[in-house]
């Protein structure tokens, strides 16, 4: 194991989006390190490329120039077979949107990536119930995402991020389709979880109250990060 206490490692990321006869300048050389175990919160406008930057550092996207490292390893050239061992098994993503399985029960939405990684189903589940009682929903397992309210879908999200036990869990306007009172639980939640476990979180949000449970805070502006 490294003894090097930065996880996250981003050396003059470069992203531009080519509209018709512009070119959009989204993220201007980013260079950042994050350390093992932090709670960081990137804001920024709309548009001002939170969202590019968590996709590259996440390997859903890919950076027109520089390098992303995690754990040591450049994640940037490698191929997608790889990028997608690299999602399911380092990384954990909450998005606004909750992407659970309709047709799934809670419980079956959280297990469902440990038991695509390998997992016994058995163990699986056992994991995910877990989890599931760890944010507060040990009576809601058997219940659809139809059936659960906003704030209770985020939390199985918050379970399923954590059910491959990443080094990382990155969170995508994670409060943004909630009410108000909805976004300060979840919000608690997802900060709390990462602090238990020992997970480095970056958190990407226009919300000031999100933002300050952060430990490190960053702001987007115009592709500089500041």
């Amino acid at each position: 194991m490294s003894d090097d206490p930065v996880l996250v490692r981003i050396e003059k990321i470069v992203k531009d989006y080519v509209s018709g006869s512009e070119t959009l300048h989204i993220l201007k050389e980013i260079s950042l390190e994050i350390e093992t175990g932090k709670a960081v919160a990137i804001t920024g406008q709309s548009g001002s490329g939170k969202s590019t930057l968590l996709n590259i550092l996440g390997g859903l996207d890919k950076a027109d120039s520089g390098r992303v490292l995690v754990s040591g390893s450049d994640i940037t050239g490698l191929p997608e077979a790889a990028l997608s061992s690299f999602r399911s098994r380092q990384v954990g993503f909450i998005f606004q949107f909750h992407y659970l399985l309709k047709d799934f029960t809670a419980l079956e939405n959280v297990m469902l990536p440990a038991y695509i990684a390998g997992m016994k189903k058995k163990d699986a589940l056992e994991k995910a119930r877990a989890l599931l009682f760890d944010v507060g929903l040990n009576e809601r397992l058997s219940h659809f995402p139809s059936q659960l309210s906003g704030g209770e879908r985020q939390r199985v999200a918050v379970a399923r991020s954590m059910i491959n036990d990443p080094d990382l869990l990155l969170a995508d306007e994670p409060t943004g389709n909630l009410d108000p009172d909805n976004s300060v639980m979840v919000a608690g939640l997802l900060y709390t979880s990462a602090e238990k476990w020992g997970k480095t979180l970056i958190v990407v949000t226009h919300d000031e109250k999100v933002a300050s449970r952060a430990s490190v805070r960053y702001t987007l502006d115009h592709g500089v990060l500041l």
